[in-house]
């Protein structure tokens, strides 16, 4: 028992080597209670050295490996694999056999939303027939992942449905996968005919998750059969390659050069210490490594009551992390199109402000913080009777707007025509109410001081700056040119249009402006008086999706064998712009300070000058360096149930995870 507990032997290690200790025997009506294979490991355990077990850490490395050693693309008619065109692409699965593995399909949706379908009864080509032409009005493409058998010689219920089977490999929009050694097609021959076909041994570990990446262009296959299969045409030496590299990949730390235990045990110690105290109800962490996404963990709950855990699926809102995900990209794309200028000034592309103190203000200057303008507008007081207290800070008593008096043309308490714009259930804003913020905007001072500000007063012109350089509404732009091909379909505005409540976190309850639990709808208030949709703040996300787009970046451009923002505009924009006067910003992206302060550093010490992201105030944060190539996504929710909680500042929690990621990248 030594080798299994110093982590040398593994049980499924022990278990495919026992298979060739007993000369692979196998009884066609017998099948080997589980319990066997446990017995045999403490036979085995301390001869391992003479089974051919190597002396390696037990961090998946090895195993991993074996895995993409092991799964086989054995056909790909029209070279569909790895796929492309996400945004083109509406994906179901059917799984067949049982037990399914529990990682095939989580994969898949890694890439993109894959719809999973029931088992159908069909008992004829026909009823088969017209299930898959049904299927086609909702779907363009179907994986098929079926089970093998290969103990019991007794075909599973699941697999007699000749005419299912044999429809599926006949039909020529189908990526089959099948997870065993083969015996399937003995009894289910039709499956020889897939289209695209992929084999993996249902004894890996990684395998069916390797299965899923190879689709989707995070792997490359390259493994070749090692002996004929058994009444098919494959013979030794069969097998496809096909491109990797283009999306993230799914992998153990050590498999990308990290350090698997300090990785686990020190992020887990620093976000539980927060949640104790009290800094935050619930967290994510994800990092990847030169593309591998290594780790990706889900702490605590919504809310402080402990009624729903953290999925590592949950959608977030980004706050001021929108500054770099939403308009900005556009504006990097347009810039390496020869349609946006950097020197340009304000009234260019924004002649609404023309005539105003802020015409000539360059863009460049604006996007780095660098213009004198004001930090911030509360648009919202524009709203309010003149004799209305602000702030009008009350307890958390159901409180609602009735303890308000609102200008008459400003809002509402139902919706109409004339007043559109959602911010609550019963808050319904003017529909030019959006005028009243330019205007606010135009008539704000300028800082006496030229130097560092950060401000979003810019952010707020962004999106119609965005329709009139595309002739594309703004929110329509993102996502089919960035979001959608880039399989990132949290990312978006007002989410609760697309996905249910009970998976998009909670922000604040609001005491003093809307009166109500913000869930599911922008925090910031100005954002919300633009309907939700702004670059300063608005986008939500999961933190998966969000590591698309910053991959993106770190790529200078390019993902999913698609290059979508020159790389000299993403170097352009990611780069420090007035360094020389004390100012580290890029443009829109925050950087590390010039002079490291481990009181004020929102990052780590070791982050290289290349690095750029950005924080949010809900409590999420990003950064990324090329230069390590390392990715880190924080998620949290440190406003709720207040904004008056400094305890993730004060803990310095979010620095002191990104200092952990340096310090287990091994050399």
């Amino acid at each position: 028992m030594l080798a299994l507990e110093k982590g040398k032997l593994s049980l499924i290690h022990i278990k495919d080597r026992s298979t060739e200790v007993l000369g692979r025997w196998r009884v066609e009506n017998i099948r080997l209670p589980g319990y066997f294979f446990l017995l045999l490991a403490i036979l085995l355990a301390g001869a391992a050295p003479a089974i051919g077990q190597p002396d390696v850490p037990n961090d998946g490395t090895a195993a991993f490996k074996q895995a993409e050693q092991a799964v086989i693309l054995l056909r790909n008619e029209g070279a569909l694999i790895p796929l492309q065109g996400l945004d083109t692409l509406r994906l179901a699965y059917l799984g067949i056999g049982s037990p399914l593995s529990d990682s095939f399909y989580p994969t898949l949706q890694k890439y993109m939303p894959v719809a999973k379908l029931d088992m159908p009864i069909v008992s004829s080509k026909k009823e088969a027939k017209a299930w898959l032409q049904e299927l086609e009005a909702q779907y363009n493409l179907l994986v098929v992942e079926v089970m093998d058998y290969t103990i019991s010689g007794q075909l599973p219920a699941s697999y007699r449905q000749a005419a299912l089977l044999e429809s599926i490999g006949k039909y020529q929009r189908a990526i089959v996968v099948i997870h065993g050694d083969g015996t399937i097609f003995q009894s289910a021959p039709a499956l020889l005919q897939a289209q695209q076909l992929i084999i993996a041994p249902n004894r890996l570990e990684y395998a069916p998750s390797v299965a899923a990446q190879i689709i989707f262009g995070g792997l490359g296959a390259r493994a070749k059969m090692s002996a004929p299969l058994r009444g098919t045409s494959f013979r030794q030496g069969d097998g496809l390659d096909s491109e990797g590299g283009l999306r993230l990949r799914y992998t153990p730390p050590a498999y990308a050069g990290m350090d698997s235990q300090l990785l686990e045990d020190s992020i887990q110690a620093i976000v539980e210490e927060g949640i104790r105290a009290g800094a935050f109800p619930g967290a994510q962490v994800l990092v990847a490594k030169d593309g591998d996404v290594v780790y990706h963990r889900a702490f605590g709950y919504h809310t402080y009551d402990s009624l729903q855990a953290v999925s590592i699926t949950d959608i977030y809102d980004l706050a001021s992390v929108s500054k770099v995900t939403s308009a900005l990209p556009a504006l990097m794309r347009l810039h390496g199109q020869g349609k946006f200028e950097l020197d340009a000034p304000l009234k260019r592309y924004f002649p609404q402000l023309g005539h105003s103190n802020k015409e000539n203000l360059t863009y460049r200057s604006m996007l780095a913080h660098n213009a004198r303008l004001r930090p911030w507008i509360p648009y919202w007081k524009g709203t309010l009777r003149g004799n209305a207290r602000y702030p009008w800070r009350k307890g958390w008593d159901n409180d609602r707007i009735n303890d308000f008096r609102f200008r008459w043309c400003t809002f509402k308490t139902d919706s109409s025509a004339r007043f559109p714009v959602y911010v609550t259930d019963q808050l319904w804003l003017h529909r030019n109410y959006k005028k009243q913020i330019y205007k606010a905007i135009r008539k704000s001072p300028l800082n006496a001081d030229p130097g560092y500000v950060y401000s979003g007063l810019l952010f707020y012109l962004l999106p119609e700056m965005v329709e009139g350089l595309t002739g594309e509404e703004y929110e329509r732009y993102l996502k089919e040119t960035f979001y959608h091909p880039l399989g990132a379909y949290t990312l978006t505005y007002n989410p609760l249009r697309f996905f249910p409540r009970a998976r998009i976190v909670p922000t604040e309850r609001d005491t003093f402006f809307r009166m109500v639990q913000i869930h599911g709808r922008v925090h910031d208030e100005g954002a919300a008086m633009m309907g939700g949709v702004s670059s300063n703040a608005g986008l939500f996300a999961s933190a998966n999706d969000l590591a698309k787009l910053m991959t993106m970046y770190i790529n200078y451009g390019a993902y999913g064998g698609a290059q979508y923002i020159a790389e000299s505009s993403v170097r352009e924009f990611t780069r420090c712009q007035y360094c020389e006067e004390g100012n580290r910003r890029g443009l829109g992206f925050d950087k590390p300070l010039i002079e490291y302060d481990p009181k004020t550093s929102s990052v780590a010490e070791a982050a290289s000058p290349e690095s750029f992201g950005h924080s949010g105030y809900t409590g999420t944060f990003t950064w990324a360096d090329p230069e390590a190539g390392l990715l880190y996504i924080f998620m949290s929710n440190r406003v709720y149930p207040t904004r008056d909680n400094p305890k993730i500042y004060q803990l310095n929690i979010r620095p002191r995870i990104h200092e952990v990621l340096y310090q287990a990248i091994r050399e």
